[in-house]
């Protein structure tokens, strides 16, 4: 796949991040995920790429979404087929309600890259470099804390295990606190949790519990091209999901447990803009006439990470309006 593709990728969340922080704060989360929706995929439409989204916002019949299947690109004789993982806004409530950390994600690779994941939940286990194969998701939390602080040469205090915020989440919470380690408690968006496991400054160690499966293999996708490692077992809330899961994935057994390489592999690129200020990226700053973006482009195969700082000027910016949206 070609190497410039990860900087078209970042055109694309870029779109989508511009679109969606014009709704930031407003209280309408649908408006929000809706706005960065229609961005990216005006903004896709550009990308001389042949691309079939593999994780997306649903399924046809809830179009105008993003949905699972839908093609995307020029899609020209000799356009790149790439499969398509994306999330046009992580943390659509954040965006709605001025909160920190609200992302638009994608990534792509070679047909077949990314597990075709169903919109179920999915237990999580991720870290970074130095923790890769020494966690186990089939371990306690109390072990795995044990073994990443021998991993480490630290005590099990001196980390820090990022966890959401939710009432599924009572008894992991309790226990981590009882082994020892700190918490960072968020409300939305474990993309963007998990790649926080690789960075240093974030001062992130272990993510830990439950959340979306579409972005278990988005945050898999990430962690490839940065050297981290992950886990994930799906997890169902009735027989319902399990059936549609089955027919999804007629090959595999659904309740295993996933690999890294399973969630995602091969020649991936990723790319992320901010649309709130968080940890990992600075969010849209707009002015007279422009705005600036803060965005990071991977790539595995390389393992190659930009960041990038662009300052768009929407007077001369082809294809959006004087508003700074993208138009069709």
């Amino acid at each position: 796949m070609d190497r410039n593709l990860a900087l078209e990728l970042v055109r694309v969340t870029e779109a989508a991040a511009l679109a969606a922080a014009r709704t930031m704060g407003r209280g309408d989360s649908h408006g929000s995920d809706q706005a960065a929706v229609e961005a990216m995929r005006v903004a896709f439409s550009s990308l001389d790429i042949d691309g079939t989204i593999v994780i997306g916002e649903g399924e046809r019949d809830e179009a105008p979404m993003l949905y699972i299947g839908e093609q995307v690109g020029m899609r020209e004789s000799n356009s790149t087929k790439v499969d398509i993982a994306l999330d046009p806004l992580e943390g659509t409530s954040l965006c709605a309600y001025g909160r920190p950390g609200a992302l638009a994600v994608a990534a792509m690779g070679s047909e077949g890259c990314f597990l075709r994941a169903p919109d179920t939940y999915m237990k999580k286990i991720a870290v970074g470099p130095r923790g890769r194969g020494v966690v186990d998701i089939r371990l306690s939390a109390t072990e795995n804390l044990n073994r990443l602080a021998e991993a480490t040469g630290r005590n099990v205090d001196d980390l820090t295990v990022i966890i959401l915020d939710r009432a599924r989440h009572e008894d992991l919470i309790r226990e981590v606190r009882a082994a020892g380690a700190r918490i960072k408690l968020i409300q939305d968006g474990d993309v963007h949790a998990a790649i926080a496991t690789v960075s240093e400054n974030t001062g992130i160690d272990l993510l830990l519990g439950i959340g979306g499966a579409p972005e278990g293999v988005l945050a898999a996708a990430a962690l490839q091209c940065i050297g981290g490692d992950m886990q994930g077992i799906l997890t169902f809330r009735n027989e319902k999901e399990i059936e549609r899961c089955k027919r999804m994935m007629p090959d595999e057994d659904v309740h295993r447990v996933f690999s890294i390489d399973d969630l995602a592999s091969g020649d991936i690129v990723f790319a992320a803009t901010g649309v709130t200020s968080g940890d990992m990226l600075r969010g849209v700053r707009y002015f007279s006439n422009g705005a600036e973006t803060h965005s990071i482009a991977m790539r595995a195969k390389s393992g190659t990470v930009r960041k990038i700082e662009t300052v768009h000027n929407f007077e001369h910016k082809p294809g959006y309006g004087p508003d700074g949206l993208v138009r069709e």
